[in-house]
């Protein structure tokens, strides 16, 4: 090897043109059916359960002590009082961004972990991974797209949160939205960007939650296979699909679900907490450990037949 060649390979070395030019033929290997079912996934099956996040996120941010000053007693009596005071389309406030957010979450999510995934595997979708694979690729791909889409989520829990119908009985014009699009250009006119990266810390961490989903995932389609004899990436049947589905994300919520109870007070439009740390600190002091949990009762009855939708439409989509 000549001595330019060896000086134009530590030229690359220096400026970080192979790490570029890695990360350019890692997703030429792209297969945008992957985005195209993680999008099918996360709209329908928030079309039809957006009632059920709206009571999640109404709950998670409710910071009284005792069911006495809780807006809501429980699930059924939340149903009851929104449906009363706000109407039917009370449980469809905030569906927008939250339809638009999650077809996008699902969509790049699938599209990046398939697309690292395949070139952890060299192509090679027989090639086994180690769960650690399978979690730090998860992980990466969780990252990659909270950082699309986190201003949609701050702009889903704010009209998730607004109760007030009439606009001119609004004290804060500022804290009131007409729709998705008023919400995005209000927070930026009076927050600025950054007002749409709240919660981006506790999301950071939420990140965990789709590395244990995913990583649960695999795994148990992989042990399955191999019980059964047949390769890692053979097809299973629809129950199986759901089954696994339903199993990982039970593990997922139960380690990680206090993370989105402290995302959520941190994107309300009335949050007077400074940050993460002082949310955390005052959720347990006034609150107690169960202050973390808030809402976990109609998260687990959102998220069991949400995530089965979306994992089964995915697969049917993706894999035939």
């Amino acid at each position: 090897m000549s001595q330019s060649s060896t000086d134009e390979d530590k030229m690359k070395q220096t400026t970080g043109s192979y790490n570029f030019s890695g990360l350019l033929s890692t997703f030429r290997t792209v297969k945008y059916e992957h985005l195209v079912a993680g999008i099918s996934g996360g709209v329908i099956s928030t079309l039809l359960l957006h009632p059920l996040d709206l009571l999640k996120i109404r709950f998670a941010v409710d910071t009284s002590t005792s069911s006495n000053q809780a807006s809501y007693s429980g699930v059924k009596n939340a149903f009851s009082t929104i449906i009363r005071s706000e109407g039917m389309s009370g449980l469809y406030r905030g569906v927008t961004p939250n339809t638009v957010g999650a077809g996008c979450a699902w969509g790049f999510y699938f599209l990046f972990y398939q697309t690292i995934k395949t070139d952890k595997q060299k192509g090679n979708s027989k090639l086994q991974l180690t769960p650690s694979d399978h979690l730090i690729t998860a992980t990466q791909a969780g990252i990659l797209t909270l950082g699309l889409t986190n201003p949609i989520w701050v702009v889903k829990t704010r009209l998730c949160l607004q109760e007030e119908l009439n606009p001119s009985s609004v004290v804060d014009k500022s804290k009131y939205y007409s729709g998705m699009w008023d919400a995005f250009k209000k927070i930026v006119k009076y927050e600025g960007f950054r007002g749409l990266y709240k919660g981006f810390t506790p999301g950071l961490f939420g990140v965990s939650h789709g590395a244990v989903q995913f990583m649960a995932y695999e795994e148990l389609k992989t042990s399955y296979n191999q019980y059964r004899h047949q390769p890692i990436d053979a097809k299973l049947t629809s129950s199986e699909y759901l089954a696994f589905a339903a199993i990982s994300k039970f593990i997922a919520a139960v380690t990680t679900y206090p993370y989105q109870v402290i995302r959520a007070r941190l994107q309300d439009a009335n949050c007077t907490y400074t940050g993460t740390t002082d949310c955390i600190l005052k959720t347990v002091q006034k609150e107690g450990i169960a202050g973390l949990y808030k809402g976990m009762t109609p998260y687990l009855v959102h998220v069991m037949p949400n995530i089965c939708l979306v994992f089964l439409i995915y697969e049917k989509i993706a894999n035939g």
